[in-house]
């Protein structure tokens, strides 16, 4: 082998050295970058429920099922949703409707919303079978609760007139109406005679709210004058309440009658509530095993058990993340979710 040779097959070897080095650093290039892009990618969420064809809608509503306010974030946040009764955490069908608060039975819905812009608007709505709007109630301020007899007869709706909480008595004003489904108004219970102990309280800060009807006369609510509140049995009749009770706040009657689940303050920090179900014949309370503050009016999922909203820790349950709980009504046991992604449940058998 002459020596033009020799020379000639280590060039060779050395740009083999070279390009095999080239296409290493390339390679390694190339994976450094789909490293980078695969921890720069943004982490993805919490997982959103998935939601059922909304032409199974017809077919859940047939049968027992749950509607209530989805909170999960994406698609289909605020608006109402149902789930069968029989997988309440399962895929949840949505309906048309969107509403900050709602509530349904024997196959009417109300809708509570706020129309937030310039200039807010507040709006009560009857929903009908397609849950498109079908008639317009009176609603003069912020959403608050909302309820319907079991037989679908008759609607309340409470709103804030004035400020958005009352944490802090005394500064706040509600507006408590109770109409029939042909819209007719039967009464703005903050007018009907509020009776304590035998004396007409006429204090000018009497507020009332969380109607639970007993049925097409007699329901139960909260009422409130400076500091104190009570349990009160109102008559559509006769437009009086009675207050039976101290330290009763959203009473919720049972399916069978005999019991009532509310909040109550105790000798809690302001603000702040514990459940609670009092058995109406003897007056017995018993305290709940949910020791988290519950500022929401309850919803029974059956005669031995009880519903409510919670919000996810640092937000607010109506407007953010909540879910809906579930807990014994006789004080036994421990609280757990019942629908993640919840707010504001109806149980509609």
């Amino acid at each position: 082998m002459t020596t033009e040779q020799v020379r000639r097959g280590t060039d060779a070897r050395l740009r083999l050295v070279v390009l095999a080095g080239v296409v290493l650093l390339a390679v390694l290039g190339a994976g450094g970058y789909v490293l980078h892009v695969r921890t720069s990618q943004p982490q993805p969420g919490p997982k959103v429920p998935a939601a059922a064809s909304r032409d199974r809608l017809t077919s859940v509503a047939e049968g027992p099922h749950v509607v209530f306010r989805s909170t999960a974030q994406g698609e289909g946040y605020g608006q109402v949703a149902l789930v069968p009764l029989s997988a309440p955490d399962g895929p949840r069908t949505f309906t048309p409707a969107s509403c900050d608060r709602v509530y349904a039975a024997a196959g009417q819905t109300i809708c509570l919303t706020a129309r937030r812009g310039l200039v807010t608007t507040y709006q009560a709505k009857l929903l009908d079978a397609e849950w498109a709007p079908r008639r317009e109630l009176p609603l003069t301020g912020v959403p608050s609760r909302a309820r319907l007899a079991r037989d679908g007869t008759l609607v309340a709706t409470t709103s804030f007139v004035s400020g958005d909480s009352y944490a802090n008595p005394g500064q706040f004003s509600t507006r408590t109406v109770v109409s029939r489904m042909d819209g007719a108004t039967v009464g703005d219970i903050e007018k009907f005679a509020l009776v304590v102990k035998g004396r007409t309280v006429a204090a000018a800060d009497k507020n009332m709210w969380g109607v639970t009807f007993v049925d097409d006369d007699l329901f139960y609510a909260t009422a409130a004058s400076g500091n104190v509140r009570w349990l009160v049995k109102g008559s559509l009749a006769t437009r009086r309440l009675t207050a039976l009770r101290e330290d009763v706040e959203c009473p919720s009657l049972s399916p069978d009658g005999t019991r009532i689940a509310f909040k109550k303050h105790g000798d809690l920090p302001p603000g702040q509530w514990r459940l609670a179900v009092l058995e109406i014949a003897t007056g017995r309370e018993t305290l709940l095993s949910e020791t988290r503050s519950v500022d929401d009016q309850p919803e029974w999922l059956d005669d031995n058990h009880v519903l409510y909203g919670l919000p996810r820790s640092g937000t607010d349950g109506a407007a953010a993340t909540s879910d809906v709980w579930s807990v014994p009504a006789d004080g036994s046991g421990s609280p757990s979710v019942l629908i993640h992604d919840a707010w504001s449940p109806a149980v509609v058998r």
